[in-house]
Parts: structure tokens; C-alpha cells; sequence
């Protein structure tokens, strides 16, 4: 079995990308909104509740995967380097995967802010994102976080063995899931 974290600031394409993988390798794709929109039509993912149900739907499915039979799984995550919260997070995620037998990989996406705020407003991304859909907020809220966190690693921070980071700026989808498919042998 084979966890791909995907992280990287929002509108990197990390959805895209996975979107684009899971059709060339027999992983199954989970997208971070997935549980953040099945959470928000009752409680805003900022609010104490909204964040509890999300992480528990979250650990229910990588539990039941963890011990699945599937070949694998992957995952995009918007990691803020300053929160040691998120750290902890992603070696929990790392620890469990590995506890039964697989292996992880860690995917960074970078990309210039221009062009990430050009792929918020992607067809394909507000018909995956319904919190997205309102353009100004989000727009908004891109370049809010980018002052408030640290979406991308500092050079040599992110040790993992099975680590590819890729500025995806100029690539297209498909380009930088072969590359994923092809570094890490999906």
C-alpha cells in the first residue's frame, strides 16, 4: 500500500494533480474538501465543531484504509510550516500508513501567486469546492493565508525519504502526475 500526501499552498493544483494521478495508478484520491464540504452546510470549518468532525471523518477513513487491501491512497493537505499542530498531523498520518506496512511519499506543489489565484477560479476546482465558489472570499482568503502561514517548506526542512517537491507553475496536471508516477515507482 502507498499514501501520497500532496501539500502545498491553496489553488497549487493539488486536487488537479491527484485528480490526474488516480487515472494513471490504482490509487484512490481524497481530497482535503472532501470532508471540509461535507462539514460546512452545519458548522463553518473554522468554528471548534467544524474542525472536530472533520479530523474525525478524516481518521475514520485512513484508519479503514491503513487496514484495507487497497492499493493506496492519496492525500492533499494545505500544510502551514509554522503550526507545529500540522506537523504533528502529517507524522501521525505517516505513522499509522507505515504501522501497517505501507509506504509514504510526500509531494510538495509550489507555484507562482499569479497563477494560483488564476486556478482558484477554475471551473474544475468550484464544481469539486463548493466553499470556493464564492471567488472574492476565497481570492481573499489565498492571499490572507499566505501572510498569516508558511505554505511551502524551507530548503533541506521537509527530511522524509520519499520526498519530491515540484514548482508547478508552468506544468500542466498531467505533466506533474507522470513525474510523481515515475519518481516514486506508482
Amino acid at each position: 500500500m502507498k499514501l501520497v500526501i500532496i501539500f502545498g499552498p491553496q489553488a497549487v493544483g493539488k486536487m488537479t494533480v491527484g485528480q490526474e494521478l488516480e487515472k494513471i495508478t490504482d490509487l484512490k484520491l481524497f481530497h482535503n474538501h472532501m470532508t471540509i464540504d461535507l462539514v460546512s452546510p452545519y458548522f463553518d470549518y473554522g468554528s471548534s465543531e467544524g474542525k472536530r468532525l472533520v479530523g474525525l471523518f478524516r481518521e475514520e477513513i485512513f484508519q479503514a484504509v491503513a487496514q484495507s487491501e487497497l492499493p493506496g491512497l492519496i492525500f492533499t493537505y494545505v500544510w502551514a510550516f509554522d503550526v507545529e499542530e500540522d506537523h504533528a498531523y502529517i507524522r501521525h498520518l505517516t505513522d499509522l500508513f507505515v504501522a501497517h506496512g505501507a509506504e509514504v511519499c510526500y509531494v510538495e506543489l509550489e507555484a507562482q501567486v499569479s497563477e494560483r489565484l488564476e486556478r482558484n477560479k477554475t471551473p474544475n476546482r468550484l464544481h469539486h469546492k463548493p466553499t470556493k465558489r464564492d471567488i472574492a472570499w476565497s481570492e481573499q482568503n489565498l492571499l490572507e493565508s499566505m501572510k498569516q502561514y508558511r505554505l511551502n517548506s524551507e530548503p533541506g526542512e521537509v527530511t522524509h525519504e520519499r520526498y519530491l517537491r515540484i514548482d508547478n507553475t508552468n506544468q500542466s496536471p498531467e505533466f506533474t502526475a507522470q513525474w510523481i508516477r515515475r519518481h516514486f515507482d506508482l
